[in-house]
């Protein structure tokens, strides 16, 4: 039977996700990207981003792990492995020619190289809007390695004797694995130069993301755990909710995405928390479907990748050409990115060669 919970709380993510860019686009607290925020002093909006980054990417990679065990039952390593190559690493790469370019252009039009970058050969340019128009995307990329590094796994796990003691893992144990959530923040380097690979490397974070990963794949994926962390999901928020005032209350001022931040013992307890707390809410209240959850089912990942595009021209265009009060280029961008998100996936996925290769779906239509 098909765990609906996993499914809306996958596309629910999402949607935070969207919401969580439009703040991170016009932030002012030093991280990078975006088109920075609306003078030095405090934009309290921000808060938005404090209370979700440290636990709504992770949570994600719980719920691919879960899932990729659920698909892994139904057919084979290769032919999991061929059709998670098609999904994600055909848009993160050859997409980025096509769709990802214009992310990159307007990148470029914010960046403090942009006057150099005019005077470079079109090719060159073109080249660079490219590798720039990433975006999101290394969120799929991230998944595809994760996802060759889970078929080695597997076969060290042969027997199945590891996932089988997984299985046992009590709610006190759940628990206790956020000690590894702080541990896989430590691989981060601490002084990373953005522009070096050591930026890259905590952009992708490929320890810390590997763990929830595999979290969701030998511990999340029985439904024993799952029952166990659904019934104790409200001391878990309750806890988490303690967790996140204090943290916002003593870090907010700060980058939320900095190595000293992220590696904080406190910040790795919040996220932790409101991984399981929100799994457990899920598991718990929400383990149906309608139409509309249907949709966004079979949706959300298209959505994910085109609703960068929407928020960084638009943003663009609102924070250098008008006037509008900060607040109703919030609302403004709020609303874009949600309605036209949706609206471009559905014009894409209509033409056979984009929705391969930009969305990652057959060339049959759905």
């Amino acid at each position: 039977m098909r765990k609906h919970w996993i499914d809306n709380l996958r596309w629910v993510t999402v949607l935070l996700v969207l919401l969580y860019h439009v703040f991170y686009f016009y932030n002012n607290k030093g991280v990078v990207g975006g088109v920075g925020g609306f003078g030095d002093g405090p934009q309290y909006q921000d808060i938005v981003m404090y209370i979700l980054y440290p636990w709504f990417m992770p949570l994600l990679f719980i719920l691919a792990g879960m899932s990729a065990r659920y698909a892994l039952e139904k057919c084979t390593g290769k032919e999991w492995f061929r059709s998670r190559t098609r999904k994600l690493l055909v848009p993160s790469t050859i997409g980025l020619f096509l769709f990802g370019v214009f992310i990159g252009w307007f990148n470029s039009m914010t960046s403090p190289a942009a006057d150099v970058l005019a005077e470079l050969p079109g090719p060159v340019k073109y080249f660079i809007w490219v590798v720039s128009g990433m975006g999101p995307l290394w969120f799929i990329q991230d998944l595809w390695l994760l996802s060759l590094v889970l078929l080695l796994v597997r076969k060290i796990d042969g027997k199945g004797r590891f996932m089988g003691l997984c299985g046992k893992t009590g709610i006190s144990g759940v628990i206790l694995m956020g000690v590894l959530f702080w541990l896989g923040h430590r691989t981060l380097i601490m002084e990373p130069d953005p522009a070096s690979a050591a930026g890259l490397w905590n952009l992708y974070k490929p320890f810390f993301y590997l763990l929830p990963f595999l979290m969701g794949y030998f511990v999340f994926s029985h439904d024993a755990v799952q029952e166990k962390v659904g019934r104790a999901w409200k001391p878990l928020m309750a806890c988490a909710a303690v967790c996140g005032v204090i943290l916002i209350a003593t870090g907010f001022g700060q980058d939320n995405t900095s190595p000293q931040y992220l590696c904080s013992p406190l910040n790795n307890i919040y996220g932790w928390l409101m991984c399981l707390a929100m799994m457990g809410w899920f598991k718990a209240c929400f383990d149906r479907t309608g139409r509309f959850a249907g949709y966004m089912t079979r949706s959300s990942y298209g959505i994910y990748i085109v609703h960068y595009l929407i928020i960084v021209s638009l943003g663009y265009l609102m924070k250098t050409h008008t006037q509008m009060p900060p607040m109703c280029m919030y609302l403004i961008l709020t609303l874009a990115v949600f309605v036209l998100s949706p609206l471009l996936y559905e014009i894409l996925r209509r033409i056979p060669f984009i929705r391969w290769c930009v969305l990652g779906e057959s060339r049959r239509s759905r």
